[in-house]
């Protein structure tokens, strides 16, 4: 298995597959670095020779992935907390930040639903 960014990658796949398994790192910025790497998409993981890693992890590496874009996300999202605006106080709460409606859905940031007591409407 080839080892870049801290990250096994599955050598039973093809490059450009493989890199996306990092994160932080797509299917057009796989091709972007195995492009300036000078090694073909087609070729399987367990094909590349130690060369050819050794420049993937170079082209690699020009990036921000894994920990470190993993918390300067986290420290934009504390940025957001911190300063009190409209996203950030979403974030806090735990509702969705952007526009969507939270009256019938949003239960991914919501949560499993809290049954209220006494919810059921009056009849006379």
């Amino acid at each position: 298995m080839a080892r870049i960014a801290g990250i096994d990658i599955p050598k039973n796949k093809r490059g450009v597959i493989s890199l996306t398994y990092i994160f932080g790192i797509g299917s057009s910025r796989a091709k972007e670095i195995l492009a300036n790497a000078g090694v073909d998409e087609s070729i399987k993981v367990q094909d590349w020779t130690d060369e050819q890693i050794g420049a993937i992890r170079e082209q690699a590496g020009s990036f921000t992935i894994e920990g470190e874009l993993r918390s300067e996300t986290q420290l934009n999202i504390k940025r957001l907390m911190d300063i009190g605006c409209y996203r950030g106080i979403r974030h806090r709460s735990g509702l969705p930040l952007r526009g969507q409606r939270t009256k019938n859905n949003s239960r991914t940031r919501k949560g499993k639903r809290k049954t209220v007591a006494n919810k059921k409407k009056a009849t006379k």
